[in-house]
């Protein structure tokens, strides 16, 4: 009986023990106050969605041959998407995992960022444990650690930003200039045959004669008279004026005889030592710096003079190749060439477009507000010019504007192959980048674009793309459209965003979205009512979003508001 008794006894302590081992093999599910998620609910920046996820495994959970990871789970109506995983490990086991003591459990950190779709508006952030505890899998459900995404970073839109336009050259006045040199002898202010016989001394009469004679040109003379810096100021002041004079007595002739009649203005420089400067910087001669630091050291024109021929082996150079080329008269015909007028230039649009310099072409398509038209202006620059990328990258931008991506993409492709540098091409690819969330194609294309018109509104979107909202800010500056009043709304400016979201020139539904966004963030209940009906007439489909933004959320129980939403 004795024996019976303790037989029993062994096997109730066996069985404890049993029970107790079989007890701890198990890991028990953690609760929401185990963890702390940041910010709650979630919310985009750029176009996505960060979370840092704090968390503590208490006193005694953590079994000692134990493994565990986490992984954030976003869940949504149509599915759910995975963050990054942390693994965990007990004191027994190896392996790189962070360890985790049993007895004095410990302090976690996770950071993960789920790429946004605006299904996830409405949204729940999970936390997903698989838990083993020698390969042996306990049963931890999924925990809700979080609600919602505030999805208001995600209202940037690219289709509403204007693509570059390439601009045309076009000018109504072109400035022109024909210029001759006449040569004199040392010490002399006589005109001689040789130089006015000169071939350039006939090119520049005839371009003369060619600009008098045509109703689109205007031109004067100027005739600037020259002495070289040496012999002294006396001698150079006559000899300089000297030559003025016969020259413009010469060309006055000249010009009566052609019966043009047309202002000569003249003057004349005693010594040339601006002249006289250029020529020693770009000559190959020996010492040449030496004699700049004269020209630099003496401002006084006599004793430079006798510093450089103090230099003699340097003066003599000099002498040879420097001074007679200042020994002159320099003519220059000034010609305007007047260009077409406005009026002039779209009725050979309509009439004769073959009459059009591209450049017209282009400057054309700035004449009128009918689309068609300027598209047309477009085709016919791409079949007649098609080596110039303005006319495929233009149409391009219109096609944008009108949302036929598939066309703009093509355009701007086109574009790139005749001109691949062009800064107008590459912003406008860079929009399509961004649109595709490649954004560090978008960055290096926008590194290229310096010059495109409407640059800074492109760097802008990048940077409310990338969540750098301050400096998407900068970049608007005091541009009015709805992506310059989102960066200031998410920068907390919502005085300065209210202003600039009721300066667009032609506002849409999320114009007014925003604007109710601002007034709720502010307490202003009313505007929030008022702008809501407005983007709501403008697009019934803002309904919806409203009801499940959760910038409107302490609103849902307000009847006003869900009688607007519904």
């Amino acid at each position: 009986m004795k024996r019976k008794s303790s037989i029993l006894s062994l096997l109730l302590i066996v069985g404890v023990a049993i029970f107790s081992t079989s007890c701890s093999s198990k890991l028990k599910p953690l609760t929401q106050n185990n963890f702390n998620v940041t910010p709650s609910p979630l919310e985009t920046v750029g176009n996505q969605i960060p979370v840092t996820i704090n968390g503590t495994f208490p006193e005694k959970w953590f079994n000692k041959n134990a493994t565990v990871t986490i992984t954030p789970i976003l869940r949504y109506a149509s599915g759910e998407i995975a963050g990054t995983p942390y693994s965990y490990q007990g004191e027994n086991i190896s392996g790189n995992r962070i360890t985790i003591s049993q007895n004095r459990g410990g302090n976690f950190s996770m950071n993960s960022s789920f790429p946004y779709t605006p299904e996830m508006q409405s949204s729940e952030l999970y936390l997903r444990f698989d838990g083993r505890i020698k390969n042996k899998r306990s049963n931890l459900p999924d925990l809700k650690v979080a609600d919602g995404v505030i999805a208001t970073s995600a209202l940037a839109d690219v289709a509403t930003t204007s693509p570059s336009v390439a601009p045309d050259g076009f000018q109504r006045i072109i400035q022109d200039a024909q210029e001759a040199n006449i040569m004199f002898v040392i010490q002399q202010a006589n005109l001689r045959q040789s130089e006015l016989n000169k071939r350039d001394m006939a090119e520049w009469k005839r371009r003369v004669e060619e600009a008098f004679n045509d109703p689109r040109q205007n031109v004067n003379v100027e005739v600037s008279a020259y002495a070289s810096p040496d012999g002294g100021l006396s001698l150079n002041e006559r000899l300089a004026a000297e030559r003025e004079r016969n020259t413009s007595k010469y060309l006055e002739s000249e010009l009566s005889r052609r019966k043009i009649d047309t202002d000569v203005y003249a003057h004349y420089t005693a010594q040339d030592w601006d002249g006289f400067r250029q020529l020693v910087s770009a000559s190959n001669l020996q010492d040449k710096e030496l004699i700049l630091r004269v020209l630099e050291m003496y401002p006084d024109s006599e004793t430079r003079e006798r510093e450089i021929k103090n230099i003699s082996y340097v003066f003599e150079e000099l002498a040879g190749t420097i001074l007679p080329q200042l020994r002159r008269s320099r003519i220059i015909a000034n010609i305007e060439i007047i260009g077409k007028s406005d009026d002039e230039i779209m009725t050979a649009w309509k009439q004769n477009p073959k009459e059009l310099s591209v450049e017209e072409l282009l400057y054309a398509s700035t004449l009128t507000n009918d689309e068609t038209q300027k598209e047309s202006i477009y085709q016919y620059v791409t079949a007649n010019f098609s080596n110039d990328y303005r006319g495929w990258n233009n149409i391009g931008t219109m096609f944008f504007k009108r949302g036929d991506y598939a066309k703009a993409k093509q355009s701007f492709d086109h574009a790139a192959q005749v001109n691949p540098s062009a800064p107008e091409v590459n912003m406008n690819k860079a929009l399509f980048a961004i649109m595709d969330n490649d954004l560090n194609s978008a960055n290096e294309l926008l590194g290229r674009s310096a010059g495109a018109a409407g640059l800074d509104e492109a760097m802008g979107l990048l940077n409310l793309f990338q969540g750098n909202y301050n400096q998407a800010v900068g970049a608007y500056g005091q541009s009015k459209s709805n992506n310059a009043g989102l960066a200031q709304l998410l920068v907390r400016d919502y005085n300065r965003a209210k202003q600039t979201l009721e300066a667009v020139e032609n506002p849409d539904a999320i114009t007014a979205y925003l604007l109710a966004v601002i007034a709720s963030r502010t307490n202003n209940f009313n505007e929030v009512a008022s702008n809501l009906r407005t983007a709501i007439g403008r697009d019934r489909s803002i309904a919806t979003k409203a009801l499940n933004d959760l910038e409107f959320a302490k609103y849902r129980t307000n009847q006003e508001f869900m009688s607007i939403v519904r």
